[in-house]
């Protein structure tokens, strides 16, 4: 089967750009583009043009890598080293066309060059398109469509089913579902990007989920047992020991989002709120606590 061979290919390191080794594994690129994807994408960091050029460029790279059988093509045009396509367009008068012809050619066991062949089967090109899930949609799966172009400029619906547990800038690849092959050849792949909306309340950790929770500093100082909202509804009781300090993490067993490898927990992070406003009485109450902790403030007086 053909594999279009870009030009980009002998210029551009993707397994560097995904910050994973060449002999990875499918599963650690993978990884290592979801953390990618969710770090610098855009709703992440507006405005941030970098990260905007930087998101696109582990998609891309994504794009070749993330798919066995185009790895496969990029790791034997690598090899030709990265002036393989500098020494061909030379020999070639500088024609990308006929580096492209000859290239594709060679991968595809077609006849040398020079020679006359036959039309090949050639796959269609792969289709992309963006799927905006809401966060419940998200953790608990649903069927839907989802529309995207073809190379005709045409849009076709596609049905299909998201699975329970999927996360924001992960990749659904349905086989034969992009552009039609020409002469005979099968069609590409339609490769879905989830997109997820956030949550009022949870984000979200692989397969914790995450909390903030605002605590008064009498109920952090003095301990309390506090009632800790949990996913979809309802609610557990969380105990804080006397002493809690703003921003510790509580972990909830089996809070989290529920998987075919297992629950995940729910994380709750203390942030200790402070009264705004204090009638004079919480006031005058508040400085003979000051006084019996002098060692808790740093009066330049």
């Amino acid at each position: 089967m053909l594999v279009d061979v870009k030009r980009e290919w002998f210029e551009k390191d993707y397994y560097q750009t995904l910050g994973v080794l060449p002999d990875a594994k499918e599963k650690d690129i993978q990884k290592a583009y979801r953390k990618l994807a969710r770090d610098l994408h855009p709703d992440q960091n507006p405005g941030d043009t970098k990260a905007e050029e930087r998101f696109k460029d582990v998609s891309a790279a994504y794009d070749v890598v993330g798919d066995p059988e185009t790895r496969a093509k990029y790791d034997e045009a690598r090899q030709m080293g990265p002036g393989g396509m500098g020494e061909f367009s030379s020999t070639f008068g500088g024609q990308t066309g006929d580096f492209s012809d000859l290239i594709n050619s060679m991968f595809s066991g077609g006849a040398p060059f020079g020679q006359a062949t036959h039309p090949r089967p050639q796959k269609g090109a792969n289709q992309q398109a963006q799927l905006r899930l809401t966060f419940d949609e998200s953790i608990s799966g649903i069927e839907t469509s989802v529309t995207s172009g073809t190379q005709s400029g045409t849009t076709q619906s596609v049905k299909m089913r998201i699975p329970a547990g999927v996360e924001d800038g992960q990749r659904i690849r349905l086989k034969g579902k992009g552009s039609a092959g020409s002469h005979g050849g099968p069609s590409g792949d339609l490769i879905v990007i989830i997109r997820v909306s956030p949550h009022a309340l949870f984000g979200r950790e692989d397969m914790n989920l995450t909390l903030q929770l605002p605590v008064s500093f009498l109920q952090a100082a003095l301990g309390s047992d506090i009632q800790v909202p949990t996913y979809p509804n309802g609610s557990v009781t969380l105990r804080l020991p006397p002493g809690t300090q703003t921003g510790s993490t509580f972990r909830i067993k089996k809070g989290g989002i529920q998987g075919v490898d297992g629950t995940g927990d729910l994380l709750v992070t203390v942030e200790i709120t402070v009264p705004q406003q204090l009638d004079t009485q919480q006031e005058k109450a508040l400085q003979e606590l000051k006084d019996l902790f002098p060692e808790d403030h740093n009066d330049q007086t």
